[in-house]
């Protein structure tokens, strides 16, 4: 949690906090999907976070997934923008409620080897399409996934 949300955490207590957030989707030479499982939690999602403030979405996604997955990436494109129902919202351990409006990228690593970071990550893999199907995946990130398969780059 950044000190910015602290803060706001500490005026609005547990209460939903509407925030900006990235995602990362990042595929290899097999068309495979690079995927993280934070530490505590058994579903799979998009290198992704929070964007801080005085950030821009490309400077947090780069940030996220050298965080999250240990690699630097090449930001390709914009996929598209998502967010604001039910599969953006997130109830933490804590009580925090959060909606996310995530502004998703394609990329492709141009350093490093994914691995996890052990504190905020447990795992990192590459998922084939078929894998996807049958992965426990954030509902985010399957709406997200689903969306861009589709041909679309923001909510239906």
């Amino acid at each position: 949690m950044s000190d910015y949300v602290r803060k706001l955490r500490a005026k609005i207590g547990h209460d939903l906090l509407f925030s900006p957030a990235v995602a990362c989707l990042i595929r290899d030479d097999d068309d495979r999907m690079l995927l993280v499982r934070q530490a505590g939690d058994a579903t799979w999602s998009l290198p992704a976070g929070a964007i801080d403030p005085g950030e821009t979405p490309a400077d947090a996604v780069r940030r996220e997934v050298r965080e999250e997955a240990s690699v630097d990436v090449e930001l390709l494109r914009l996929a598209g923008v998502f967010g604001g129902g039910p599969s953006f919202r997130r109830y933490y351990a804590n009580g925090d409620e959060v909606a996310w409006v995530t502004i998703t990228f394609e990329a492709r690593i141009v350093a490093g080897v994914p691995a996890p970071d052990d504190e905020e990550i447990a795992e990192v893999r590459w998922a084939t399409a078929a894998e996807l199907e049958t992965l426990d995946l954030m509902p985010s990130t399957r709406h997200i996934l689903a969306c861009i398969d589709a041909g679309r780059g923001f909510d239906p």
